[in-house]
């Protein structure tokens, strides 16, 4: 069974442009004429930025907040060797992003008496759990 699609009104890719919904493409307000600069001023790096291979350097601007540092930084740094285009590039970001998820909580277990004090208390039940375990 064949359907006549010739019947539906406005059918087909080819339609006349003047019956096309997105003609004219014409911005409102209308592009500006030359920008007042030919590259914008870069960024000051001051800290370890890391970039695509298939890039040959830093964008005009970039994130500095948090620059790769420890384990999570050296398997940054590893990802960025291999191509975007590959999965072991993402996946080995994914894993530098768990890795420095561990990081985080060490750093904050190690400065604050409060995660001490928490540590401790859950310390203490996951023995008194094994304990009582082990007698049934």
């Amino acid at each position: 069974m064949t359907f006549d699609r010739s019947q539906i009104n406005g059918w087909g890719a080819d339609l006349d442009r003047s019956k096309r919904p997105a003609v004219p493409m014409e911005r409102q307000p209308p592009r500006m004429g030359n920008p007042h600069w030919d590259v914008p001023e870069a960024q000051p790096q001051t800290v370890e930025v890391l970039h695509s291979i298939e890039r040959p350097g830093n964008t005009p601007v970039f994130g500095t907040a948090c620059p790769p540092s420890g384990l999570s930084g050296k398997i940054r740094r590893a990802a960025f060797r291999h191509s975007e285009g590959r999965l072991r590039h993402w996946m080995m970001l994914l894993l530098a992003d768990r890795v420095n998820v561990v990081e985080g909580l060490f750093s904050d277990a190690r400065g604050s008496k409060k995660v001490h004090s928490v540590a401790i208390v859950g310390l203490v039940g996951l023995l008194a759990v094994m304990w009582l375990r082990r007698g049934s």
